[in-house]
Order: structure tokens, then sequence, then C-alpha cells
């Protein structure tokens, strides 16, 4: 596989996240939900300052700044792996799911880069509601409750600060467990509950493919490959 078609994996999949997450954050207001597929496919719309699937590393600014700044030297280290792996002759499946995990790390990242950059605040209002359809919400919406894009530097962050919008709600099952079951008996059980984005199911995609498949591709696909640059290597020094 060449770089450049994982290059235009990563692209195509950021694209899609930041398009989607960008169309969110100006025409929702902050704990929107709508109903796509019944009651188990919902777009909700929420911000987090932390990790996949809303994860934090720490609840101050200061792990915020050093989350973003790992991510930040994570994907271009990735961009660099990427490229040594597609050299020494690697799997195409093996490089589809490197595309598809340095995407998701980019797609976030682009969030905590810019966001507290660009757009005004999305906070948490009584506009906010439950819809049918998105239909619905755009005629109900309220744009003094959503977020604006704003001149560049005047958002509700600074660099590395910005939050990361998720939408992807899909809450299979809801029930109410039973009083005789230890801990939780009478509380509300939701699966699946973690809401996420488009960067995020990237991320799972890839590193759930390597986990299951790790032996089909976790090898050379032309070893002759890996052969000829390790010459070529060993020549240069």
């Amino acid at each position: 596989m060449k770089y450049r078609n994982a290059l235009l994996i990563v692209f195509l999949v950021v694209l899609a996240d930041q398009l989607l997450k960008i169309y969110i954050k100006t025409h929702f207001a902050n704990g929107d939900d709508v109903r796509v597929v019944g009651s188990w496919f919902r777009l909700h719309f929420i911000e987090n300052e932390g990790m996949a699937y809303g994860m934090k590393l720490s609840e101050s600014p200061i792990g915020k700044i050093v989350l973003s700044s790992f991510r930040l030297i994570a994907v271009v280290f990735g961009f660099y792996l990427l490229k040594r792996l597609i050299t020494k002759g690697h799997t195409t499946g093996l490089i589809i799911c490197g595309s598809l995990i340095l995407a998701g790390a980019l797609g976030n990242l682009l969030d905590s880069m810019f966001y507290g950059l660009i757009f005004t605040e999305s906070p948490y209002s009584c506009f906010s509601g439950n819809y049918e359809s998105i239909s619905h919400l755009l005629k109900d919406n309220n744009r003094e409750a959503v977020a604006q894009f704003t001149q560049f530097g005047h958002g509700y962050g600074h660099f590395l600060t910005g939050r990361v919008v998720d939408m992807f709600y899909f809450p299979v099952i809801e029930t109410t467990l039973p009083d005789w079951v230890p801990f939780w008996g009478g509380k509300v059980f939701v699966f699946f509950e973690p809401v996420f984005n488009i960067a995020d199911a990237a991320i799972s995609v890839g590193i759930i493919t390597l986990l299951i498949f790790q032996r089909r591709l976790m090898h050379l696909s032309n070893p002759t490959v890996d052969s000829t640059t390790a010459t070529a290597e060993a020549a240069a020094e």
C-alpha cells in the first residue's frame, strides 16, 4: 500500500469527522438529543475535555493541556511510524488500521487545538431538549443557544484547551435493574451509554481489528521490501 493512499484514508476520516462536528456544534444546543432510528440511535450533543468516550486525564486545566500536548506529539510520531510501516512492506490491513487510529487521534486533536479559538460557548441551557428528528430541531432552533464562529483567538478558550465534540449515542438497552441485583439494584442501566464521535469510532475500529486479527496483520506482506530497505539503510550508514 502506498503512503499517499494511507494519507487519503486519514484525510477522508478527518474530513467526515470535522464536518459533522462543526454541523452539530453550530446547530445543536449543548444537551440537545435527536432521534435517528427509534430510541436506540440518537444524536446527542455533548462536549468533553478528555479522551475518547468522555474519559479524563485530570479535572484541572493543566491536565487538558498535557493531554492535548501528548496527542500532538503522538500524531506527529504517528505519521512517521505509518510511513515506516509502509516502507518496510507491512500488510495492507495493518496500514489501514494504523491510518484509522491516526485519523481518529488527529480528528480529536483538531478540536483541542482550535475549537476554543474559533467557536463561542455551547452552554447547557433551557433551550436544549429532545426532538423526534433533525427537522423538528431546526424548526425550534434558537440561535442564541448554539455556538457561533468567531474571530480567530476570540473563542471560549485557548490553544490546546478546546473541548471535543461528541454526538453518537446508542442506548440499545435502557432498563431499571431488579432490586435483588447487588450494588446496582433499583438503578437505571443503559447499554451502550458513552457518547462518541467519528474519530473515536475510527480509533476503536482500528484497535479492535488489530487485536482480533493480529496474527494475519502483524507480519510483512513483502519481506523483500524490508530486506532491501535494511540494506539501503546499512549502506547509508
